[in-house]
Order: structure tokens, then sequence, then C-alpha cells
């Protein structure tokens, strides 16, 4: 989601002589099992380009994910006690009611673990937090053998990144009712993972609102923020209540560069007021004047800077990743097994949805609702390319492109804005509609009548009957940061999604200190709160030669509700805003 982006390897491959024992005879080898395509691409992702077969002495690591016991029962437990007015509203789940749904039985673990053994694979490992992974490492020659498929070798077009995939891979039938999705098969976009944000010269645009400083609208601060959406300075006082903030692929969050933002934007509270750091996968937070990233420093400055007194921590996540997704399940699965988890998660990260398989997006999705059950509001940003390709923008494509999570229902998608009072939504507001989600039944009564609006302007582009993003939408342009001990701007919903999240933290405090819970997950509660938001009903999201997605009034797939009033947003949540 936008124009800058580092695109490490994913893949953890070295090369090795792979030497099976000699079969004494034929009895030795075990019958060939009965097997059938499990998932299938049609074609290579038009980022890709096909380099040949794989080498077959390249070893991968693979982990399989066996179906959980009962994941229909989980999402029944999670709307239960996230829709307001059920009887368990706001009682989230222990991690170990959350394991109980989410783990593999013991018959998944030994049915699939005794195939892999007949296969003289023997490095199984069946840790995970979850409960419902296979691990194990094999050469390409194996996995050939073991998938009944042929891995190639890709090349990615921009960065000339070589990932080794297949287009289709098949696994035993009698298996199928205990796997889910093998990882890395048919998934290409885990090699392609993008933050949303962008260092861009600013634009000037007319002040048009005597109550809000007029250089909000060429610089966005702590300051337009609290004024226009009434964010309150008042500290926040419970230190359970916390936001965790992941970075990926060595963005690193600087402790000088904080320093030196609330110096200049928050001289209200300590300069000194800074974050923790936890780390999973060999993950660093380097510092140092040329270590500094400006997505790192964004969203810590944006959650710290704004969310007064919530403590926040920086969860940095290494290239020695277990997930086969770059971290992303690693970093909820390393929250998940908290005892007590942050209370907000805010992300800025996604992939292509068209590049990774719908079984392993929905098998990442389905950690997000096991989250929210637990009581943790996922926040990301929806992306920077409208409806288009972040990648290639000037590329021509009839479909749009939704990104990865931004169609997951149980996480809250924020779009971007500019301009104040009126806010316009920002043409790079990332928008539209998931490929592989459904749209959830909390949506119907706001996504159905935009549709009916829409009319059959956009046909075969998009998917009508998909989950629909943004949820809602902040700031997005003019964004001043401090980054290597420099100010700049930076245009992103990388910015929206802090800036709501910190919001979240802030009710949330409020919360504790009534004897609440928190919010969890949130998009039942804000679709049956539409008075918490001004409604956005100009701008567009263009992309693949189209104008895009219109802001109109009510829901829309660039601004989402609109974009929320603390006070509105406090009082939806029961409680008296006294600051």
């Amino acid at each position: 989601m936008g124009q800058s982006r580092l695109l490490p390897s994913l893949l953890l491959v070295t090369f090795v002589a792979y030497v099976l024992p000699l079969a004494a005879g034929n009895d030795s080898l075990p019958q060939r099992r009965s097997m059938a395509i499990h998932e299938k691409r049609t074609n290579i992702p038009r980022h890709y380009a096909r380099a040949g077969d794989a080498d077959l002495d390249a070893v991968m690591k693979f982990r399989i994910g066996l179906k959980s016991r009962d994941v229909t029962g989980l999402e029944k437990a999670l709307y239960d006690v996230s829709v307001p007015g059920s009887p368990n509203y706001g009682q989230h789940l222990t991690a170990n009611e959350v394991r109980n749904y989410m783990s593999a039985s013991a018959e998944s673990m030994s049915a699939v673990a005794e195939w892999l053994s007949e296969h003289e694979i023997t490095d199984i490992d069946p840790s995970s937090t979850a409960g419902n992974w296979l691990s194990f490492s094999a050469p390409v020659s194996k996995a050939n053998e073991l998938f009944d498929t042929t891995f190639h070798s890709f090349v990615h077009k921009r960065t000339n990144e070589v990932t080794i995939r297949t287009l289709e891979y098949s696994i035993p039938r009698d298996l199928a009712h205990h796997i889910a999705v093998v990882h890395p098969t048919v998934s290409f976009g885990t090699s392609s993972v993008r933050s949303s944000v962008s260092s861009i010269a600013r634009s000037d645009v007319q002040a048009r609102d005597e109550t809000i400083d007029p250089s909000c609208n060429n610089t966005i601060t702590p300051k337009c923020l609290q004024d226009l959406y009434g964010i309150p300075t008042t500290p926040a006082t419970q230190s359970s209540n916390q936001i965790a903030v992941p970075g990926l692929i060595d963005f690193f969050a600087q402790f000088s560069d904080l320093k030196s933002f609330l110096e200049e934007f928050r001289p209200d509270i300590p300069s000194n007021t800074t974050f923790a750091v936890e780390t999973l996968d060999e993950g660093r937070n380097l510092q140092g004047p040329d270590k500094g990233a400006t997505e790192a420093n964004l969203d810590i400055q944006y959650t710290v800077g704004l969310a007064t007194g919530v403590p926040v921590t920086f969860v940095s996540v290494g290239n020695d990743t277990t997930d086969g997704a770059l971290g992303f399940l690693d970093v909820v699965e390393y929250l998940l097994n908290k005892t007590s988890p942050p209370q907000v998660m805010s992300m800025s990260y996604a992939f292509d949805e068209a590049n990774i398989s719908p079984a392993l997006a929905q098998r990442i999705c389905d950690t997000y609702m096991a989250l929210g059950a637990r009581g943790v509001t996922l926040v990301f940003g929806s992306g920077d390319a409208g409806v288009g390709d972040a990648l290639f923008q000037n590329d021509t494509c009839f479909e749009f492109n939704p990104p990865f999570p931004g169609g997951c229902p149980f996480i809250t998608s924020v779009g971007g804005t500019t301009n104040i009072n009126p806010e316009v939504a920002a043409q790079l507001s990332t928008g539209g509609f998931s490929n592989v989600f459904p749209r959830p039944a909390y949506q119907d009564p706001f996504v159905l009548p935009y549709l009916d609006a829409l009319g059959n302007i956009y046909e075969g582009r998009f998917n009508a009957s998909g989950r629909g993003y943004p949820d809602v939408a902040a700031q997005a342009l003019n964004v001043k940061i401090i980054n290597n001990g420099n100010e700049t701007f930076i245009n992103g919903t990388s910015a929206s999604g802090p800036i709501f999240a910190s919001m979240v933290a802030l009710v949330n405090d409020r919360l504790a200190q009534a004897g609440k819970p928190p919010l969890g997950f949130l998009n039942p509660f804000l679709y049956s709160h539409p008075e918490i938001f001004t409604d956005i009903t100009s701008g567009n999201n263009p992309g693949c030669g189209t104008p895009g997605f219109n802001a109109t009034e009510g829901w829309d797939p660039i601004s989402g509700l609109g974009t929320p009033q603390f006070a509105k947003l406090l009082a939806a949540a029961g409680i008296s805003d006294e600051a």
C-alpha cells in the first residue's frame, strides 16, 4: 500500500545435498495414496514471470495448516461478545477458550504426521501457539513427490527477486478433512508485503474552517487532529490498557525521533515519554541516524503522540519467520498467546489479495478473529492505491485490486481523508470489495444502498457480494513526522490507522476506569452507531483507468462510515465525556 516498500525474500532457502536411504525392495515403499488437487491458481500473478524449474536440491520450509476444531463456533462466540445488546457483550474469551476452538484435533495431527513420515520426512514440528500447524523442511525434489506437483522459480518483475512456488498442489484424498492449507505453494503475495506510507511533497489547500488553525490544511500535526476529531489531551490512567504496533521488513522506530517529535508537537507531555520494544523471529530495533524508517516512526509517533499516556509497544518481527507469511501470522499468534494481550493493535502492511491463496487468507483472517475474541481491536490502514495497483500505478488493469487483510471482516480498515471541515476523501484511499471474503451481515444496511445507487457502472470489475472496505477514515495527507532527525511529510493510510487506533485506545482507558471491558472486535459496534461519524461526501479513488468509487452520503468504499468524533465515540461506548 504505497510507493515506499522493501521487498525482502520470504523463502529461507539453502542448497544442500539430500540423500534418501535406498529402499531394500518394493515392500518397503509406502503405498501410493489417492491424491486430489487441494489448491490451484489458473494464472501467474501479473507481477511475476516464470523463470524455469526450481533447483531440485533447494530446501524449502513448509507449514501445513490443519483444520481447526470449531472455527464456526469461534465466530459465533466472537459475535456473541462483540454485538452491542448481546447478553455476553464484552465478556471476551480467555487464551485457553480460544485455543479450544482453534486447535486441531489429535487425530488430524497424527494422520498428517503419519503421511509425512511415509515419505521419509523426519523433522516434523507440531509446535505452534495456535495448535493447528505442522512444520517441516524438504528439498524441492521431495516436495514435488509429496504434493504431486512441480515447483518452479518465479521472478518478481519489479525487484528481480526469485521465489519458488507452484500453480497447484495435491494432498491425499483421505486427509482433505484434516488439512486447510499448505504454504508456501500457490501464494505469491508474501514476497511483496508493503507498507501504506509514502513520502510525497505536500500540496497546498485553501483553509475552510476558521475554528481550526488554517495551517492544518497543509500540515497535519497532533494538535490539528485533536481539534478536528476532539481527541483529548488528558493523560490515560490505566497502565493495563495498551497499544501494540507491529514492525515488519526491518523497519525500525527511533527513540530519538520520538523525543524530537514530542518536543515539537506535544510539549505538554514529557519529551522522555517512550515506547517498549518486544521482538520475535530474530527481530531487532536498531537505533542510529540512518536506521529510522518512515513507516515505523509514523506508527509510533502518532500512537504515543496522540494516545496520551497509553503504553505503546513496538513489536519488531524479524526475518526468521515461521508462518510463511512474513510474520503476519507470527505476530498475531504471539499476541494471542499472551495472558493479557494489548487491547489495540495498529498495523500498516498488506499483500495483494490476488497474490495469496484464499485458503491462506482465510487462515490469517481466522487468527484475527481469534484475537478479536480475546478483546483486541485490530486496525489496518486500507492502502494507498485507490482501486488500482499500488505496485504498478501506471499499469492498466480491468479488475480492481483489493488488498489483504482489508477484506477480512474481523479487522477495522481505515481509509484516508484530506482538507478540514469539510473533509474530502483522499484520492489515494484504497477501497472496494473483497474477492475472497463475503460481505458480513453488519454491513448489509450500509453497503447495499451504496451498491443500489452505483448500479452497473463497474460491472465485472469488482465483487459486489464481497466484504466492503474501508470501515472508517481519518486524515492521510501532509502528515508531519520526524525521521532520522529531519521533519518530513507523509501521505498514506499508515497515518489514518494509528490516528483511529489512538482514539480507540483512549476510549478503552475510560472504559477501564469505569470497570468495563475494552471495545474489542469493533465493527459490529461501529456499524451500530453511525452517529459517531462525520459523513464524507466528496472525493474519489481513481485507478485501473477509472475515476474509482465516489464518496457519497452514507457508507462508501473510499471513506467508509466517515471520520470519528471522539466525544460521540465515547458516548456510544456508554461513557460520559468529562475531559
